[in-house]
């Protein structure tokens, strides 16, 4: 059964309840915090972008820095981002990522803009990437999304040894790529193994590329630095220290407004001081221009 993660009070009221669950391994690869179903398998959802960017660096694909970070992330497709992505292509056109067409999530430059398109898609670093190393490798572009292409079982294989198990089937992501399942625990594992490789390194010294600005993920590793902090959709996080801790969290609903605060929580459960990010701990609820209410994590 799920467990309850977080509720949400407005004006003296319980409005909503999220459930789901949450896994925290603590340094020494124990499992220190467990709610809910933590072995049923769940869809990573973006949260399997630093994994996804992993497999391509280890095809050979020339990233480092904020390229690495982007192949990671779900950017807010700002310019910064968008020359990064470009970078990335070399000679290839815009229109070989397979993407959809999508809007920045940045609002101040989704005003600036007439039309959406795929390299503003939150996804586009994570494409290009995958791209890069079709590249490198001789691989055909056309088809880099199809999961029996040479790319996507490596993908596999990458998400599998690091969570030390069997995914339990392959779905399509939002983006149209193959999307690895994998139980909770697994995936904290797999995070807490990524925590060595260079792809953690770059999300931590780009974190702006991660997300952006504004972005809570992008917040949370500024605010505590050495952490990786990675969201995807339908209320998945991934959080991983450089200590060795690593957090994965499910909300049942799909709902991600209290994942952060359910991933901190976590981390804190296990010992790890997380008092910069303490903002971050609870989401205000407002009702006209004054806070009413808060979300807050219940356990």
């Amino acid at each position: 059964m799920h467990a309850l993660l977080a509720e949400v009070t407005r004006s003296g009221f319980v409005e909503s309840l999220h459930h789901g669950s949450v896994v925290g391994i603590g340094p020494n690869s124990a499992v220190e915090v467990s709610r809910g179903p933590v072995t049923d398998p769940v869809l990573p959802r973006s949260c399997g972008k630093p994994l996804q960017a992993l497999a391509c660096l280890s095809a050979g694909a020339s990233l480092s820095g904020a390229s690495l970070a982007i192949a990671a992330g779900s950017h807010t497709g700002e310019q910064r981002h968008v020359d990064v992505v470009r970078a990335l292509l070399g000679s290839l056109p815009v229109s070989a990522l397979q993407c959809p067409e999508s809007w920045p999530e940045d609002e101040q430059t989704r005003a600036r803009l007439s039309a959406p398109s795929r390299i503003r898609m939150n996804c586009s670093g994570k494409h290009a990437a995958m791209l890069a190393a079709c590249v490198v490798n001789g691989w055909p572009t056309a088809d880099y999304l199809d999961f029996g292409h040479p790319l996507q079982q490596l993908v596999l294989r990458t998400h599998e040894e690091l969570a030390e198990e069997r995914s339990a089937g392959v779905a399509v992501d939002g983006c149209g790529a193959p999307l690895v399942a994998l139980s909770l625990v697994g995936l904290a594992r797999a995070i807490r193994s990524l925590m060595d490789t260079p792809v953690a390194s770059a999300m931590r010294e780009h974190p702006e590329y991660v997300g952006g600005t504004g972005h809570v993920n992008t917040s949370v590793m500024r605010l505590l630095p050495g952490v990786v902090a990675k969201g995807g959709a339908e209320g998945v996080l991934v959080l991983g220290t450089a200590l060795g801790h690593a957090v994965a969290v499910k909300v049942i609903d799909g709902n991600p407004r209290a994942t952060t605060a359910i991933g901190l929580t976590a981390l804190s459960a296990m010992g790890f001081d997380v008092s910069p990010a303490s903002a971050l701990l609870t989401v205000p609820v407002t009702g006209g221009d004054q806070v009413v209410g808060e979300v807050r994590v219940t356990w």
